[in-house]
């Protein structure tokens, strides 16, 4: 087996000492070696295979250039593909590689899962959550720096990244109002979780602020089930006075929405407008027309969780993204409008 080129054979070939090396490939070389020199030597370590000693250099600095990401249910989840590629991306983007490990729930391998990333001495773990939600960060995970990925640490010892459920409940009901509709309904997805209370209080915030008084029978409850979306559609639409509009606490809701209407034999928008939530792309080409909802931003979730997880100065405050509305079909002005 051929020997592997070590940073004095870099050295040797760009004409440099092995200190100049080390600067150029740890990436703090700035004012200490020209840009022309650091360009030899990067050549000169690419023509030559060299790879950086990532073990001997942890052994040196304590910490090895990786960031852990543990989740309850990352590899089975509609959304966590989109989390584990924003935070990825931006490991990357500084030069790190992110390590992920799904626990199923099971909290003996979630023990065992940190327990491994802690003993590979890792700059910090995303410890993330399938759905948005509060909960507790394990005390072992706190021996490194320790960032929630949607999900909110109720003791406020790490930073936590969520979703703003609150300002996108807001728009969604605000895109309704825009639309010239007053009556608007809202079926929620399960009340215990803080999606949920959120997406209510940006619901009823917009309508306050239009002057719009809360009608509790226009608020139906659910689970954020198809079945819950045929259900809570066909109790609003029995009402002496329907909604002109409705806003779905999450798309698979919507969906339901949509089929129990086309069974009554009315139409989206033409008959009632709809917006939902979360933006799931498996479900996006099974709605006609085309849905206008409230996107999850989990990629930048992901990004911010791991610029956290890589600054060990930032507080452990609450980071709340944006839920940006994407604009299709399913809302027009009420019917006779």
């Amino acid at each position: 087996m051929a020997q592997r080129p070590t940073m004095h054979d870099v050295a040797a070939a760009a004409g440099v000492s092995q200190a100049v090396v080390s600067l150029v490939l740890s990436g703090s070389s700035a004012g200490r070696a020209s840009e022309t020199t650091a360009q030899r030597v990067r050549d000169a370590a690419a023509e030559l295979g060299y790879r950086t000693n990532l073990q001997a250099k942890s052994l040196k600095t304590g910490v090895t250039e990786i960031i852990g990401l543990v989740g309850d249910e990352v590899a089975t989840s509609p959304f966590s593909g989109m989390m584990i590629k924003g935070a990825q991306d931006r490991a990357w983007q500084d030069q790190h590689t992110l390590m992920t490990v799904d626990t199923g729930g099971d909290d003996g391998l979630e023990r065992a899962a940190i327990d491994t990333m802690l003993s590979h001495r890792v700059r910090g773990i995303i410890y993330t959550a399938m759905y948005h939600r509060e909960l507790t960060v394990p005390a072992a995970a706190l021996d490194t720096r320790v960032v929630c990925l949607n999900a909110r640490d109720v003791d406020g010892r790490a930073p936590s990244v969520i979703p703003d459920e609150v300002t996108g409940g807001y728009e969604a009901t605000r895109a309704l109002l825009d639309a010239g509709h007053t009556r608007i309904g809202m079926i929620n997805i399960h009340t215990s979780l803080p999606a949920a209370t959120g997406r209510l209080e940006g619901y009823e915030r917009a309508l306050s602020e239009a002057g719009i008084s809360r009608d509790p029978e226009l608020i139906r409850p659910g689970d954020g089930t198809h079945r819950s979306g045929v259900r809570a559609i066909g109790d609003l639409l029995d009402l002496p006075s329907p909604p002109t509009a409705v806003f779905c606490g999450n798309d698979r809701t919507a969906l339901g929405a949509y089929q129990a209407l086309s069974a009554r034999g009315l139409e989206v928008p033409g008959d009632i407008s709809i917006v939902g939530f979360d933006d799931q792309d498996v479900l996006r080409d099974f709605f006609q027309p085309a849905l206008t909802t409230v996107q999850l931003p989990f990629t930048e979730m992901g990004d911010r969780a791991a610029a956290l997880a890589l600054d060990a100065a930032a507080p452990a405050e609450v980071h709340l993204v944006h839920c940006p509305v994407i604009h299709r079909r399913s809302v027009g002005p009420p019917k006779g409008r």
